[in-house]
């Protein structure tokens, strides 16, 4: 009954797209709605990478699932550079990296580890590793930032030499990463199941990202409305909501294939989008950021990098010994609870 329930509810999609551009619905309409066909979308997504995973195994299907799921988290942070919001970019990019390794691997890890199971230690810590000497290269233009204007074109200028760092890195450390998951795929003879053809699993991943572009794109035009009438800052809005609508397919993803069983995928999946947004997707849009004018700095502030350096360390902490528990879970999503509380009170800038 509820997968019947998500397949029809897809349909929200196309009711989203058709009230925004045919009827022009108003904003908070257009949020609601929004929000729901994100949810059947994240669930699809997700079906698609476990079925994808069979046949490549867990440490390549997070991979996918993390580069799928962030292109509308790419698309947004582009949208909001060419309108001239680089705070709501830069809080968005935080909250993107405290959502995923607190929330997304905290919900991963309370609904699958309902027994202890053994992770892939040596691919979890190095995908933190990758967090945190993002964090430390923030400093270079995020130090500078903390007097005069931190829109200043000199330290955009300082940005791109860092945000070219933090792609060559991200790029050599996966793919030395992905050479070892596909060599331990195939050293373990595990034989794909009866589910999807691992093109037909692309093919769908493919589609759905596409849409989830869309309808994110559609609830971040409508964002600005929503916070206005709740009272919330741009900040929280951005390093929040916006952080969890654009990383919902990894959220539904990594929810719905943990409660199933397989939590070295899922842990996979959140580990490794937090280190995809912290290193490409942010050195991609610093630097996409001069096509599409203006260019933005990285000159995030002291609450903002400890954000992300923190959250990394309880990860840290919390996957040392590679085994699941579920308290750890719960710990986890209590700090995200923290984080969230903390950036209501940061304010903007």
């Amino acid at each position: 009954m509820g997968r019947k329930l998500l397949w029809a509810s897809l349909v929200l999609s196309p009711v989203t797209i058709l009230l925004r551009y045919a009827v022009h619905a108003g904003d908070v309409t257009l949020f609601a709605v929004a929000a729901a066909g994100l949810v059947p979308l994240a669930w699809l997504i997700g079906e698609a990478t476990e079925h994808a995973g069979e046949h490549t195994g867990p440490g390549i299907g997070g991979f996918l699932n993390a580069s799928f799921g962030n292109a509308p988290e790419l698309i947004i942070a582009l949208f909001a550079v060419a309108q001239g919001l680089p705070n709501v970019v830069r809080a968005s990019l935080v909250g993107s990296v405290v959502s995923n390794l607190l929330l997304v691997l905290g919900i991963a890890l309370y609904l699958g580890a309902r027994e202890t199971r053994r992770l892939d230690r040596a691919s979890l810590l190095g995908q933190l590793g990758l967090v945190g000497a993002a964090t430390l290269l923030f400093l270079v233009t995020a130090v500078p930032g903390w007097s005069g204007n931190p829109e200043r074109h000199s330290l955009a200028v300082v940005t791109a030499p860092v945000a070219a760092v933090l792609l060559l890195l991200y790029l050599g450390v996966t793919a030395r990463g992905l050479r070892r998951h596909k060599r331990l795929h195939a050293e373990s003879g595990a034989v794909p199941g009866s589910g999807w053809t691992l093109p037909a699993a692309l093919g769908v991943l493919a589609a759905a990202t596409a849409v989830t572009a869309f309808v994110s794109e559609i609830l971040v035009h409508s964002l600005d409305a929503f916070a206005n009438a709740v009272g919330l800052s741009e900040f929280f809005t951005a390093a929040v909501i916006v952080a969890i609508v654009g990383n919902a397919a990894e959220h539904g993803g990594a929810a719905v294939i943990a409660h199933r069983g397989n939590l070295r995928l899922a842990t996979e999946i959140a580990v490794s989008s937090s280190a995809q947004v912290a290193l490409l997707v942010t050195g991609a849009v610093a630097l996409l950021s001069w096509l599409v004018k203006p260019a933005l700095p990285l000159t995030f502030r002291p609450v903002e990098l400890a954000a992300m350096g923190g959250s990394a360390l309880a990860v840290a902490f919390v996957l040392w010994d590679a085994r699941t528990r579920r308290w750890e879970g719960a710990l986890l999503i209590g700090l995200y609870a923290v984080a969230a509380i903390g950036f209501g009170f940061a304010g903007d800038r």
